[in-house]
């Protein structure tokens, strides 16, 4: 049976100029570059420049997914774009990048659903391109977290960073198993109840400011590692898989230690994870499709290649996606 199937095209990313090492944070926080270290893994992080906003990180990291991909901007007919740190309440960031890539065809829109939010987008795009409503679609993620970061708090502002990533996506023909190439399952999930463990305080309409981050860490890692070991078995059983079959998992970075356990639970040898987290910290949606574009240039990535996508982030949300690619 033939079916349309999403194919990773291209990848492309940006991380801002500006670097904030673990020794620049000393001098800001009360904290040391081995106890950032210990705890995360994290040892420099990107931030943007007083004039960039979210747009101008997601289309630099666009223009270079479109190059990798040789597509032009004029064949993208959807821009799904994964952002907390919007550049304005209205309209949304995505179209602000359809503008600036001279796109005017096709739909752009955002997904809000924090570090989940690259996993969200890309299903998303994906079932459009399922459906054939669309044939060549961008999927960004992108964040300035600097922005929301109390930065007197040392338990928080150690951990993120500003950067982007992107991916192109193209509708091509499949047999409908778990041999084709593309997307072969994407499943996302959420539960409301954990608010409080992650959250930003402030917002439209309940404070009118932008608020900053506050997290409980103890407890955002005892379900990271459960909600995303859960989720990853979910699309393996969709694809009559197991991890054994799996070539590389592309995890969203958020601390070393939450990627370590992951890996534990699944029972996948370390050297099967992408890990980027020392040189960006925690970048929220952009993660998973930076350390995706890392993997792609280095060559550890390669066609044919079973490879999963997972992440949880405020919400709580969480999710993952099987492909080959």
């Amino acid at each position: 049976m033939s079916v349309i199937r999403s194919v990773v095209a291209g990848t492309g990313s940006y991380l801002p100029e500006k670097i904030l090492t673990n020794n620049d944070l000393e001098k800001i926080v009360d904290t040391t570059d081995e106890w950032i270290v210990e705890r995360t893994g994290i040892k420099r992080r990107h931030i943007a420049a007083d004039d960039e906003v979210t747009s101008d990180l997601a289309v630099r990291a666009a223009k270079n997914a479109l190059t990798s991909a040789g597509i032009d901007a004029a064949q993208i007919d959807l821009i799904v774009l994964a952002t907390s740190t919007a550049d304005q309440t209205f309209p949304s960031t995505a179209t602000t990048v359809q503008r600036k890539l001279g796109i005017t065809k096709g739909a752009a829109f955002d997904v809000q659903a924090v570090c989940s939010g690259f996993i969200y987008a890309l299903a998303t795009a994906d079932n459009f391109i399922k459906a054939g409503q669309a044939k060549n679609a961008l999927v960004i993620g992108a964040e300035i977290f600097s922005r929301i970061l109390d930065w007197e708090d040392r338990a928080t502002c150690v951990l993120f960073g500003d950067g982007a990533g992107a991916v192109v996506l193209t509708a091509s023909s499949g047999e409908g198993n778990n041999t084709d190439q593309g997307i072969l399952s994407s499943r996302i999930h959420s539960d409301g109840r954990y608010n409080d463990l992650l959250y930003v305080d402030g917002g439209v309409s309940s404070t009118g400011t932008i608020g900053h981050l506050r997290m409980k860490g103890r407890e955002v890692f005892r379900h990271a590692v459960v909600n995303l070991a859960s989720v990853v078995g979910e699309v393996l059983d969709d694809c009559s898989m197991t991890s054994a079959d799996v070539d590389l998992i592309v995890p969203h970075q958020a601390n070393k230690r939450i990627l370590d356990g992951t890996a534990r639970k699944l029972k996948v040898p370390l050297e099967k994870v992408v890990v980027t987290v020392q040189d960006h910290a925690n970048t929220s949606a952009a993660s998973i499709p930076l350390a995706l574009d890392v993997a792609v240039k280095d060559g550890r990535i390669t066609r044919g290649d079973i490879l999963i996508l997972e992440a949880m982030g405020g919400g709580f949300t969480w999710g993952a996606c099987l492909l080959r690619w």
